[in-house]
C-alpha cells in the first residue's frame, strides 16, 4: 500500500487528530439531538473510537466499508466530510445519503463507504457478496464489514461466515466486541463466547486484540489486512472494546451500572494514546489544546453547513423510487 493511496496517513498526531474528531463529533451530536435539530435514532461511537481509526487507516482508498448503525466514527474514519454526515443527521438533501437515511444510513461511494445499515447482521451477506464480486474478477479490493458482537448470535452471522470461507472471500469481519447486544450483556446472548470456535468451525483465520488501544488495533489490524490480501481469504478480528453511552438515546441504560462506565473511561482509548505521545515526546498540552480547536471549529462549519442546507422539496420525494404493477 503506497502512502499515497491509504485513507489514513500513518502519522501518530493524524491518528490521534481523528480519534478526537469522531468523539467531538458525536458529543456535539448529543447536543443538537437535545435542541431537537437531529431526531429519530441516533447511535454513538463514544469509547470506540481507536477501532474504526486504527482498522480503516490500514486499509486503500479501494478498499470497500461497511458497516451497521453505530457507524458515525467509521464515515468519518474512511473520509466522508463532517458537513456531510452533519447534514445526513440533519435530514438535509446536502447530507451524504440526501437526507433520506439519517443516522443508521450514512453512505458514501466516493470513499467506497457502503453504509450504515439498520437490520442486526443483515450487512454481513452484502459483505460477503462484495468480496465474491471481487476475487472472481480478480480485483486487488479487500472489503472491511464491521459489526458488534449482538449480531455474531444472529442466524445470518452463520450463513454468511459459511460462505465466505467456502468461497474464501477476502473479507475482513471487524467485529467490535463493546460487551452489550444493544441493552443485553453478551453472557446471556451466547451459549460460548470464544469467538475463535466460530472462526475455526468456518476455516476462517481469527485474532482479537484490546480495541481500547490503539497501537494494538494498528499492529493487529494490519496483520489481518495483510492476510485478508495475501491470501484472499477472510479473517475474523474481534476487538474488545466498550461503548460510554447508552445503545441509543432512548435507552434508560438499566442493564449496567454507572461505576462499571466509569471504570471503562480510564482506559478511554483517546486517554490513553494521548499518554502515549507524551511519553514518546510527540504530543504537547498545547498542541492538544491546538488541535481541539481546529477540530471544534471544523465541527461548528459542519453544524452551519448543515443548518443552512435545504430539505428535498415535496416534488423530489418520490425521486429514486420504483413502482411496478404487482
Amino acid at each position: 500500500m503506497t502512502l499515497a493511496n491509504s485513507r489514513l496517513i500513518p502519522d501518530q498526531l493524524n491518528y490521534l487528530n481523528q480519534m478526537l474528531l469522531i468523539r467531538r463529533f458525536e458529543e456535539r451530536s448529543i447536543e443538537l439531538y437535545g435542541q431537537e435539530k437531529i431526531r429519530g435514532f441516533l447511535h454513538l461511537y463514544n469509547g470506540e473510537e481507536a477501532v474504526a481509526v486504527g482498522v480503516i487507516g490500514g486499509l486503500t482508498k479501494e478498499d470497500r466499508i461497511i458497516s451497521s448503525y453505530r457507524e458515525h466514527g467509521h464515515a468519518l474514519a474512511a473520509g466522508v466530510e463532517p458537513n456531510k454526515v452533519m447534514a445526513e443527521l440533519f435530514g438535509k438533501k446536502t447530507g451524504c445519503s440526501r437526507g433520506r437515511g439519517g443516522s443508521m444510513h450514512l453512505f458514501d461511494l466516493s470513499q467506497n463507504f457502503f453504509g450504515g445499515l439498520a437490520i442486526v447482521g443483515g450487512h454481513l451477506p452484502l459483505a460477503v457478496g462484495m468480496a465474491r464480486a471481487d476475487r472472481y474478477l480478480k480485483r486487488d479490493q479487500i472489503t472491511c464489514c464491521f459489526l458488534g458482537e449482538g449480531a455474531v448470535a444472529e442466524g445470518i452471522f452463520h450463513e454468511s461466515m459459511n460462505l465466505a470461507g467456502l468461497w474464501k472471500a477476502p473479507v475482513l469481519f471487524v467485529v467490535e466486541n463493546n460487551l452489550y447486544a444493544m441493552g443485553t450483556p453478551l453472557t446471556t446472548t451466547l451459549a460460548d463466547g470464544d469467538f475463535s470456535i466460530k472462526a475455526k468451525s468456518y476455516g476462517i483465520d481469527f485474532q482479537q486484540a484490546d480495541g481500547m488501544d490503539l497501537n494494538q488495533v494498528l499492529e493487529s489490524s494490519r496483520k489481518a489486512i495483510q492476510s485478508v490480501r495475501n491470501f484472499s481469504r477472510p479473517f475474523i478480528l474481534v476487538l474488545n472494546t466498550y461503548r460510554f453511552r447508552a445503545h441509543s438515546m432512548f435507552d434508560a441504560e438499566l442493564y449496567r451500572e454507572k461505576s462499571e462506565v466509569e471504570k471503562w473511561k480510564l482506559r478511554d482509548p483517546i486517554l490513553l494514546y494521548t499518554q502515549y505521545l507524551k511519553e514518546q515526546g510527540v504530543l504537547t498540552d498545547g498542541s492538544l489544546t491546538n488541535m481541539t480547536s481546529e477540530i471544534d471549529l471544523k465541527i461548528e462549519q459542519a453544524v452551519q453547513f448543515a443548518e443552512q442546507s435545504a430539505e428535498e422539496s415535496l416534488d423530489e420525494i418520490t425521486t429514486y423510487l420504483t413502482y411496478t404493477n404487482a
